[in-house]
Order: structure tokens, then C-alpha cells, then sequence
């Protein structure tokens, strides 16, 4: 039986690290469509967990907009506190030692913290790619034109059911099982 082609444009659990941008208390209320960028999340932190891929995550300055939502941050662990916007200068060790070549994007906000954090990426020379319905603005417009700019700058756009398929790659396993059960998920609002 011939040997089965890996592509490198795929993301698998050996490549990819999840990266979990600023999902904090006082902010995701504002955002459009917060209810599904959150049950987004928490489906690829969810899938993430159950493959075994690293996860990520950050807080923009959270004496303000506050700590991480507690249904995501139960499933993430310590996040470090950062001021600027992106959050690869705070990262920047942690990256390094997983040595993933591929980096999954989801957070807010989509043209700030999310958009900086995906350039500096592509900059340092990763491969990014973004779950568009797990990343949100407060205006549709700004997610809008952060999508586009992104994508125009090597961003690759993909979405959440398409991550935890690509991770899984292959069906009939007991993690593709925990996943499917992901993917047949209904939002509850």
C-alpha cells in the first residue's frame, strides 16, 4: 500500500498550535455575534484538547476589560497579561519551543489585537491561518476589512468545522468520534 501523501498545506495536531486572542468578560458582550464566536472557541479549544494540539491563549489587559471568559479559561490554563496589541511579543518563547510551523488564530478583536497578532506571525515566518467564525469585532465593518486585509497579506481563512475535520484527517478513530460530536453540535442562542 503506497505511503499516504501529507500536505503541507493541511494543518494536523503535530503541526498546529491553537492561539486564543483576549476572549475576555468585559469586552465579548460588545461584540457582534459573541454568542457564536464563543461557542466557536470553545468547540476548537474542545477539539484542540481532545487531539492534542497545544493551545494559546492571551488577555489584553485585564485589570480593565477583565479575565478571560470562565468557559474558555477553565479549558486554557495561566494566560499571560499583555499591553500591546499583538500578542506575539508575549508569546514569542512559548512559540519557539513548540516549534509549530502552522498557527490557528481565534479571538478578539479581529482588526486590533487579532489582525496585529496574524501579521507579526506571518512576519516571524509561521503559516496562519484564522477560524472566521470564531473571531469577532464590535463592528461588522472592521471584522470585514481585518478578514480581507489578512487574507491579502497570507492569512489563510478557514472555519471551524473545516479545523477539526483537517485535524482529525482520517474518520473512524475515538477522537474523530469526540470530534464528530463537536461538529454536531447546535448553538444554543
Amino acid at each position: 500500500m503506497p505511503e499516504p501523501i501529507h500536505n503541507p498545506l493541511l494543518m494536523t495536531p503535530l503541526n498546529t498550535a491553537l492561539l486564543v486572542i483576549d476572549m475576555q468578560e468585559k469586552l465579548l458582550p460588545a461584540i457582534e455575534k459573541s454568542a457564536t464566536i464563543l461557542w466557536n472557541t470553545r468547540r476548537l479549544l474542545d477539539g484542540a484538547a481532545v487531539l492534542e494540539v497545544p493551545i494559546l491563549g492571551t488577555e489584553q489587559y485585564p485589570k480593565g476589560l477583565g479575565a478571560t471568559v470562565p468557559e474558555l479559561a477553565e479549558r486554557m490554563g495561566t494566560l499571560p497579561e499583555k499591553l500591546e496589541f499583538s500578542s506575539c511579543p508575549c508569546l514569542a518563547d512559548q512559540l519557539a519551543t513548540l516549534a509549530r510551523p502552522k498557527i490557528l488564530l481565534a479571538g478578539i478583536e479581529a482588526h486590533v489585537c487579532v489582525q496585529q497578532t496574524a501579521l507579526d506571525l506571518v512576519a516571524m515566518g509561521y503559516d496562519v491561518l484564522l477560524a472566521v467564525d470564531a473571531v469577532g469585532s464590535r463592528f461588522r465593518q472592521d471584522k470585514r476589512i481585518a478578514l480581507r486585509r489578512m487574507e491579502a497579506n497570507g492569512v489563510t481563512l478557514t472555519t471551524t468545522e473545516a479545523v477539526l475535520f483537517e485535524w482529525c484527517r482520517v474518520a473512524g478513530t475515538p477522537q474523530f468520534k469526540q470530534v464528530s460530536q463537536l461538529v454536531r453540535e447546535t448553538p444554543s442562542a
